[in-house]
């Protein structure tokens, strides 16, 4: 029995270590365009993008990083952009690594 709580535990950390994202890279990404159709402040200074289905996807501290709704409201609004989103251990984030239209890279984390 005493084996079994180390193992438990460590597949429980390396779990939530594999939902960090951290210095994604293109090719560590997931790629797919969605037509944007609303944009909203989220907490701790997220940027949302809800798509004309029903999934959402946020730039990571938006505001923080120069980003302004304004700009972007005019600019990705009721148009089809490219995402690239981090994949996971158990799937894809809906994390923005980086956001396009056409050839207009609008955000990146790409170094």
């Amino acid at each position: 029995m005493k084996r079994t709580v180390p193992f438990f535990a460590l597949a429980l950390f390396l779990m939530f270590w594999s939902c960090i994202i951290n210095n994604p890279k293109p090719e560590e990404c997931t790629v797919i365009t969605a037509k944007i159709t609303n944009i909203t402040e989220g907490t701790s200074y997220d940027i949302v993008f809800h798509d004309d289905k029903t999934d959402f996807f946020y730039i990571n501290r938006g505001l923080e990083r120069g980003l302004n709704l304004d700009t972007l409201n005019a600019k990705v609004l009721n148009k089809t952009v490219t995402l690239h989103l981090p994949k996971l251990w158990l799937g894809t984030s809906e994390h923005i690594a980086q956001l396009a239209i056409g050839d207009e890279i609008i955000f990146t984390e790409f170094e």
